[in-house]
């Protein structure tokens, strides 16, 4: 098998019995704000194009570039579509002109033509990417490789049943807005920072761990911002807080744990994988390539600042009455949201900045009071603020998913009055009445769910999985005195009460272990 680095998540892999691209990302993403890193679109994408099956692993822009997979895929290709609850990812694909689509079902094994084997893992709740994330299995010839990409299954065993994987792919650094946007003190910024960092790694180690896989291949991260406005998020400071550590850290990092089979794939190298060998070639010294990386990010950045200017040159719409389409698009969805609404449970604030930066413009979306109305100078929890074109942008084109531009984008600050609520970003990823739909129904279904077994961890007796995400606590859940942490995500929960201390809601079932010493709870 031989595996193509095409850059961040994206590689080709091709086999005797067929080729696949997975999710090639060139152009900028997210207001311009994200690319690749390092730049891969010099390689030969009319021929890395020409392929027999495509796998976009979900509607994150870093995966899913429409200009892209319009222009150089072959339409030829055969799309291995993930088994998701809407059909908007095959919607898209069939515009840009793919005809041909392979209808996985989630955890099943499928052999195609001449032996090639696949298998594609749908994780499927409101949380899991813009309404779903996946991982692709492939196996030919004896040789299996799991591409993980950034997808948080709650464990791997699914893939190690199929047999010893040679080659694991995954994420490990941040791709999110926290916590750099917050309006924090610097010192509190990079506290939070160095903790998610280390969070990273270490939930990083714990998938390599459940695999062991032969070879191991940090991919899906980091991103390069170029705008000189977000220039300070590359992690070319010294910075212990910065959450975009490059390959080059992962595997200093790796080696602090004793890891010694990471492979670093650049675009452009190539991988030849057996059973029992693996030979990789790389267009340029990897480790000269990230001691330039400044240097290389420079040059980045005056070569593809006219794509951003171009880019920023878009987003203003005057025309449009931002308060009265808000209100056309937003207030329908409100009425109909039972569980987002209760779960958010106040007024969300938008500040909106004018051209110049000289006014604001402030919205309240009142879940409560179901509208959206200008801002009375209440007291919010939950504050926004970004330029005004933007929210006119997203306007224009009808964006449904503001996580999946706006947010993303970095190009916001925001502020908050206790602890994350996830309601908050899953209402803004939901801006569709079939997203808005399956959001509540799987809300419904997880609020009456009841998850009778329970497992003995720390000297206390909790329900076996996490009510954040249901990642099984045997596997992530770590107890220090009366809190325990969920390593998948990070969310940590008093014991004693079982109350989260990371969101609101997210209740957890513990008591204190019985004992001959405590043999009453």
């Amino acid at each position: 098998m031989r595996i193509t680095g095409t850059g961040h998540a994206s590689m080709r892999i091709d086999t005797g019995a067929g080729s696949i691209l997975c999710d090639p990302w060139v152009n900028p993403a997210y207001f311009a704000s994200w690319f690749p890193f390092p730049d891969n679109s010099l390689l030969d994408w009319e021929t890395l194009g020409d392929v027999d099956y495509l796998y976009v692993s979900h509607l994150h822009r870093d995966h899913f570039d429409a200009e892209h997979l319009k222009r150089f895929v072959s339409k030829k290709a055969t799309v291995l579509l993930p088994e998701y609850p809407t059909s908007q990812l095959e919607d898209e694909l069939r515009e840009l002109g793919f005809t041909s689509f392979f209808k996985t079902r989630s955890d099943e094994v499928h052999e195609l033509d001449g032996g090639l084997k696949v298998m594609i893992q749908a994780l499927i709740s409101p949380t899991d990417g813009p309404i779903g994330d996946s991982s692709l299995w492939v196996e030919h010839d004896g040789v299996r490789v799991l591409n993980q990409n950034d997808a948080r299954p709650t464990d791997l065993t699914t893939f190690a049943e199929l047999g010893h994987v040679h080659a694991h792919m995954l994420q490990f650094s941040g791709a999110i807005w926290y916590p750099m946007v917050y309006e924090l003190p610097q010192a509190a910024k990079t506290a939070f920072g160095k903790q998610k960092r280390d969070r990273q790694f270490d939930r990083t180690w714990r998938y390599i761990d459940d695999l062991k896989a032969d070879h191991v291949f940090p991919i899906a991260g980091p991103p390069c911002f170029l705008d000189d406005e977000l220039w300070q998020f590359n992690d070319i400071f010294g910075d212990e807080g910065n959450i975009f550590p490059d390959q080059s850290v992962f595997m200093s990092e790796y080696a602090k744990v004793g890891g010694t089979n990471g492979v670093v794939l650049l675009p452009g190298s190539v991988t030849e994988l057996t059973t029992s060998s693996i030979e990789t070639s790389h267009p340029t010294d990897v480790d000269g390539f990230f001691a330039n990386k400044k240097q290389h990010l420079e040059e980045m950045r005056e070569r593809k600042a006219p794509i951003i200017a171009a880019e920023k040159a878009s987003w203003r719409h005057p025309e449009i009455d931002v308060l009265g389409e808000l209100k056309k698009r937003i207030e329908p969805l409100l009425e109909e949201s039972i569980y987002l609404a209760k779960g958010v449970g106040g007024p969300v604030r938008f500040d909106l900045v004018g051209y110049e930066g000289e006014s604001i413009e402030s919205i309240v979306v009142d879940f409560p009071g179901k509208q959206v109305r200008p801002y009375a100078d209440e007291k919010v929890r939950y504050r926004f603020k970004t330029q005004r074109e933007l929210i006119e942008h997203l306007i224009f084109i009808d964006e449904g998913d503001w996580v999946n531009s706006l947010f993303l984008s970095c190009r916001f600050s925001a502020a908050r009055i206790g602890q994350y609520n996830e309601f908050v970003y899953a209402f803004f990823k939901c801006l569709s009445e079939e997203r808005l739909q399956y959001a509540e129904g799987w809300y419904d279904e997880h609020e009456r769910s009841v998850d009778a077994e329970d497992i003995e961890l720390g000297g206390w007796t909790v329900q076996r999985r996490c009510p954040h995400l249901k990642a099984d606590l045997s596997r992530f859940g770590i107890v220090d005195g009366n809190v325990l942490t969920c390593q998948l995500h990070g969310w940590k929960f008093d014991l004693p009460s079982g109350k989260c201390l990371t969101s609101v809601g997210h209740k957890i079932r513990a008591e204190k272990a019985k004992t001959e010493q405590n043999p009453v709870s």
